[in-house]
């Protein structure tokens, strides 16, 4: 995560923080895609879901496996995880650079998230999924 390219520079702040270790595993639905097409078993991304309240706390794609579909499944997965758990929606707050994916994948953009210095000194978007009964 910290390795991102998403994250280089001022952005480095946002994650730096952050530890994706077994407290944190222990405590949330931390769900991972694995490559098995010559990727070794290699940890390609990462989200995790939060249910109270109910929110896509992280989402990581290796910049490598960037643009092969791993994000679209990963939320897809996502969906099904919040279905199967009874949630109607998930909020995420977006990383600036990953605003476009957010929108392409049918989350709606329902509000602001602001600036929260020294790590984020930035305004985000904040997205909604909505998730659908079967």
């Amino acid at each position: 995560m910290r390795g991102s390219g998403a994250y280089e520079g001022v952005y480095a702040a946002a994650v730096a923080g952050y530890r994706v270790g077994p407290d944190y595993i222990e405590a949330h639905r931390v769900h991972v895609a694995v490559g098995s097409d010559g990727h070794g078993g290699r940890i390609l991304g990462f989200y995790s879901l939060v249910l109270a309240p109910p929110e896509l706390d992280l989402l990581f794609v290796a910049d490598e496996a960037q643009g092969r579909g791993i994000g679209r499944l990963l939320v897809a997965h996502m969906q099904s995880e919040a279905r199967a758990a009874g949630l109607d929606r998930v909020m995420v707050v977006s990383h600036l650079p990953a605003e476009d994916f957010y929108h392409r994948v049918g989350a709606v953009r329902i509000g602001t998230a602001l600036a929260n210095p020294p790590a984020v000194p930035w305004d985000r978007p904040e997205f909604e999924f909505r998730i659908p009964a079967e």
